[in-house]
């Protein structure tokens, strides 16, 4: 094993280093092929032709009927609030929206503003404690009265994955369309939306080593749909501006090797994903995994250490040259968990130190036998500082608050 690495990123689902072969892709695009895709000249019809063949490149990753369906953002966030703003636009007589307690803030941060300024009735349907959709919930809320249900594929601190196609299928005799934030699902599972009863979906590039502020949202034929952004003619008039060329030719790369690594995020990233997973559990007591670990992403696994704070590990990782990211988030001054773990009711004192490792298909056998040689003595230190911990086990007096 090797034991001199130095820097290792296990935070993927935060965003992904881009592909030299994307980059490869768009440098041309900066300097020598420059024009506006939009102009009839030969400067512009080059440019143009590339535009072209990364929509294909973006179709067929998604399994999308046809490449018009695709229309170029600047990330999710964008994808995000054009689906969800244009549907509450086209059917005005509807002021219910359906979604979940775990989405990304781009969804609830939209969601919580409607409620509050534009007096929408938003569903919220919980989640178990393995972070699994309350599907019952999700058929009560269903009526004339919602516009759109916007529902992730797959969360993104757990990885759990949501039963979507079932969930669209539902909506659909009720006239609901039906929008899914796939930001960190594209890339990682098979799509197929041409057989499926999903209206919208959201993607960004830097989640699949394609670059920061490129994205797009897939709208199925036949979708009415009203721009965000309105100006010029650019995507067939569904988001106005001059194009970000290289953005969406290194999308177009990242999607055409996203697909050619399908099958080896599914085997051996998730094989790499078990043995981190597995070699950090059995050396380290009073620690889980979070999530549904049956039914989630092939690159992600979310462990709880009870009784420490997850920024303290965050801290003690990063000095041995680890990057993961942490349930929590400093708010006010105080240290609280997710809103994720929250919803999942996952106790408070694990709720705390909850640990993401995000792999890709970069990541190396060697770099996670490192982790897992470092991990428990970082928690056996933490610990040991612990008010609640005591030797090898909590304080019979420990505070042990619970979310249930």
């Amino acid at each position: 094993m090797t034991t001199d690495i130095k820097s290792i990123y296990l935070d993927n689902n935060a965003t992904t280093r881009c592909d030299p072969r994307v980059v490869e892709e768009m440098l041309p695009f900066f300097s020598e092929q420059f024009g506006n895709p939009s102009s009839i000249h030969s400067f512009g019809s080059q440019v143009g032709a590339k535009v072209r063949e990364a929509r294909a490149q973006v179709a067929a990753l998604l399994g999308a009927e046809h490449d018009s369906e695709i229309v170029f953002t600047s990330g999710g966030t964008e994808s995000d609030n054009a689906a969800i703003l244009s549907a509450l636009d086209l059917a005005p007589e509807r002021r219910e929206i359906i979604t979940t307690a775990v989405e990304h803030p781009a969804i609830l941060s939209l969601c919580d503003y409607l409620k509050k300024h534009k007096d929408y009735t938003i569903h919220i349907i919980p989640v178990d404690k393995q972070g699994r959709l309350d599907v019952a919930a999700y058929k009560a809320a269903l009526s004339d009265r919602v516009a759109i249900a916007s529902i992730m594929y797959a969360n993104n601190e757990t990885g759990t994955l949501f039963p979507v196609e079932g969930l669209a299928e539902m909506a659909k005799p009720y006239g609901i369309l039906f929008h899914t934030d796939a930001v960190q699902a594209v890339g990682k599972v098979a799509l197929d939306l041409k057989n499926s009863d999903i209206d919208m979906l959201s993607l960004s590039g830097h989640k699949l080593h394609a670059p920061k502020g490129i994205g797009a949202l897939y709208l199925k034929r036949g979708t009415r749909f009203r721009p965000l952004i309105r100006g010029g003619h650019q995507e067939r008039e569904r988001r106005a501006g001059t194009e970000n060329t290289t953005g969406i030719i290194g999308l177009g790369k990242a999607c055409e090797l996203a697909l050619s690594y399908m099958e080896h995020e599914n085997t051996e990233v998730a094989r790499l994903r078990d043995k981190l997973e597995q070699g950090i559990i059995s050396q380290v007591s009073h620690a889980f995994v979070t999530g549904d670990v049956r039914n989630r992403l092939p690159n992600t696994t979310n462990i709880a250490f009870e009784y420490i704070e997850g920024e303290a590990i965050l801290l003690f990782l990063n000095r041995m040259g680890i990057a993961a990211s942490s349930g929590s988030a400093c708010t006010s001054g105080s240290l609280e968990p997710s809103h994720v773990l929250r919803a999942m009711q996952i106790p408070f004192t694990a709720a705390h130190s909850a640990t993401r490792f995000s792999l890709s298909r970069e990541t190396t056998e060697d770099e996670i036998d490192y982790v897992i040689s470092h991990v428990p003595a970082i928690i056996s230190r933490l610990r040991a500082l612990s008010p609640y911990w005591d030797g090898d086990k909590p304080r019979a007096d420990a505070f042990q608050p619970d979310y249930a």
